[in-house]
């Protein structure tokens, strides 16, 4: 039942997403938009009260608990990144709205950036280890609870792997490939070679 619930919810997500962009941008309904985008993290409290009960009526935690509470850190840490990147595309393609800024690629901008998606990483691993607590907790039976502890060492191993690509941008940071051409200002001509500006060098002066 639990991995069931979380593709519906999965799907859920997907479908109010797409509902509530359309009511906003296309239909101009904005309050109905809103109120669908809203609705979405209802979706993680039917999946959290779902886990609770199947817990409460006796099953044993498994990889279904964990993956669960894996599910709703990772909505939590990156979820509303991934509705304002879908967000600003609607608006600038259905809204008028200017183009949403694209992430930067090179250098240490791209380093800040991808420091910054870690830490949704980082709350996504949080949550999930406090559900798994909570769930640890609640059953209080060591003999039954290993599978939901292997699941904070996932949590925080993913999160780990994530932190060391991030950081690999800063210490290595990307450069942006060189554009041919002067990069001298135009307002200085002089300094600019005879070739790039198309003045006849000092020989052709010569022979004309």
């Amino acid at each position: 039942m639990i991995v069931t619930l979380i593709i519906v919810c999965e799907v859920g997500f997907w479908v109010l997403l797409a509902a509530g962009l359309f009511f906003r941008y296309v239909l101009r309904m904005r309050r109905t938009g809103l109120g669908l985008l809203l609705l979405e993290p209802l979706l993680e409290v039917v999946l959290l009260i779902a886990t609770a009960v199947d817990l409460k009526n006796g099953a044993d935690p498994s990889w279904k608990h964990g993956l669960a509470a894996l599910y709703i850190g990772y909505t939590v840490g990156h979820g509303h990144r991934t509705v304002k990147w879908l967000d600003g595309h609607a608006a600038h393609r259905f809204g008028g709205a200017a183009p949403p800024v694209q992430p930067p690629r090179f250098g240490m901008a791209r380093a800040r950036h991808e420091g910054k998606v870690w830490l949704g990483t980082v709350v996504a691993a949080s949550v999930a280890g406090v559900l798994l607590l909570i769930a640890m907790w609640y059953v209080d039976d060591p003999g039954r609870t290993g599978s939901l502890e292997s699941w904070i060492f996932i949590a925080w191993r993913a999160a780990g792997i994530h932190g060391l690509i991030a950081l690999s941008y800063a210490l290595w940071p990307k450069k942006a490939p060189r554009e041919e051409g002067s990069a001298l200002p135009a307002r200085d001509p002089q300094n600019v070679t005879d070739v790039l500006v198309g003045r006849p060098g000092e020989n052709e002066k010569q022979v004309r």
